[in-house]
């Protein structure tokens, strides 16, 4: 039903395809206007909406007890891991 398009970044004039699954997507969810930027000026937008570069804090894994960088500040009532101990975490709840 959908096939392909190439469109033109507002922001940068680069071509860009909007592929027959994101307009599968954007369908579901009820979206009317087709993109107007790349993924690359999206994804500046996005950080720059973000205030640019996040701040990272350093913990102590709760499990394995290595260094654990998170961007958030965390409080002592709450475990927290490292990226590669979160990730096994993630995966054997599924």
């Amino acid at each position: 039903m959908y096939q392909d398009k190439t469109l033109v970044c507002k922001e940068c004039g680069n071509e860009f395809v909007f592929s027959a699954g994101e307009q599968e997507f954007y369908a579901e969810r009820g979206f009317q206007n087709e993109p107007q930027r790349c993924k690359s000026c999206r994804d500046k937008r996005k950080n720059a909406a973000k205030g640019g570069s996040r701040e990272f804090f350093t913990a102590v894994c709760a499990a394995c007890g290595g260094e654990a960088k998170v961007p958030f500040e965390p409080k002592s009532d709450r475990p927290v891991y490292c990226s590669e101990c979160f990730a096994k975490i993630k995966a054997s709840e599924e």
